[in-house]
């Protein structure tokens, strides 16, 4: 069965097997709040579809996906806190479904993956990259915080990496990206399709039910889910920051392709 939408593919073959591909490749697969949407009414459709036993998520052309649309970004910088509120709340609850959704998924990381891309990979419950591939929690670079997938980086990394990263926006190789935990395997280019295959052969081996329950209970008893009020909480951080002269002037700067006024001048 195949669906398509501008930003979304979602492919599911006769065994259960679905791709979700994030299709918007001139722009690196940056998401905005129509892609958000597509994805959210995609992973719903898939929890809810009894057939769907596994699910793969990749990135349309060169790479995975490089985060958030920058352009939507500032776009949504001078919306009114309503509207802003309700942009942050698309990423940081797009991310919880995800996170919990009652099917297993993988993660097939090529290229670069940036800011809410590893996000995305943080909440899957397997990731695997080639050995090209290039990462960066890179935020903090444009004045803006990445509060929305806050928690599952610190889940999938620990604090101590999940700090580093996001504090220094600096970029890492896939063999950077295994060691700290945010993939499980790095693998050549050529095989990193029949490497996803092998996965999922694994994954289907395993019975739905005890697959869906299993996922369930770690997430509880670690306490890895998100209530309302904790999305909430990281929505209204996401969207003050962005809304901020920091925030304004982050974007701009991007853009603009300057340093940023924050950025000291050499004495």
């Amino acid at each position: 069965m195949g669906e398509e939408t501008a930003s979304i593919l979602v492919e599911t073959d006769a065994r259960g097997v679905a791709r979700v591909t994030l299709n918007r490749p001139k722009v690196n697969n940056a998401y905005d709040e129509e892609m958000l949407a597509r994805l959210q009414e995609g992973l719903a459709a898939l929890a809810a579809d009894p057939r769907v036993r596994v699910v793969v998520i990749a990135g349309a052309g060169r790479h995975f996906q490089a985060g958030a649309d920058l352009a939507w970004l500032r776009r949504a910088a001078a919306y009114p806190p309503e509207q802003a509120f309700a942009a942050s709340m698309a990423t940081t609850r797009t991310m919880q479904m995800l996170n919990e959704l009652p099917k297993p998924t993988v993660a097939m990381v090529r290229g670069a993956c940036f800011g809410g891309g590893a996000g995305v990979v943080c909440c899957c419950d397997v990731a695997l990259a080639e050995e090209g591939a290039i990462f960066g929690l890179t935020e903090v670079r444009v004045g803006v915080a990445p509060t929305p997938i806050s928690t599952h980086l610190v889940h999938a990394l620990g604090l101590r990496h999940a700090r580093r990263y996001a504090l220094t926006g600096e970029r890492f190789d896939a063999a950077e990206a295994r060691r700290i935990g945010l993939v499980h395997e790095v693998v050549p280019a050529e095989a990193l399709e029949a490497r996803v295959e092998e996965i999922v052969e694994e994954i289907l081996l395993g019975a739905p039910g005890a697959i869906a329950r299993s996922k369930a209970s770690m997430l509880s008893a670690t306490g890895w889910t998100l209530t309302e009020s904790a999305m909430a909480s990281l929505a209204h951080d996401s969207w003050m920051q962005r809304a901020s002269e920091e925030g304004r002037e982050g974007l701009s700067a991007f853009l603009e392709k300057r340093k940023p006024a924050w950025f000291p001048a050499k004495g």
